[in-house]
């Protein structure tokens, strides 16, 4: 297979597809951004928020969350 035909399949995914526990900073706090999201998304699904979760913990809840919501699921 030449280097133009891989081009021309489909994108590799990008970090965002990436499962959370294999990141390298996933047992870091999460970010502010994550925090913020997350307290939208819990307060949506009538949900307690969790503030001390790490980085993939906060991003696998806010999968739940999305998927219990209807948000960020796209069209």
């Amino acid at each position: 297979m030449s280097e133009d035909s891989v081009k021309q399949q489909a994108d590799p995914p990008g970090n965002t597809a990436k499962d959370p526990d294999d990141w390298v900073t996933g047992e870091e706090p999460m970010t502010g951004a994550q925090a913020s999201y997350l307290q939208t998304l819990s307060e949506e699904a009538g949900e307690a928020f969790d503030g001390s979760l790490s980085k993939a913990d906060a991003s696998k809840r806010i999968d739940e969350l999305q998927a219990k919501t209807g948000r960020g699921q796209g069209s």
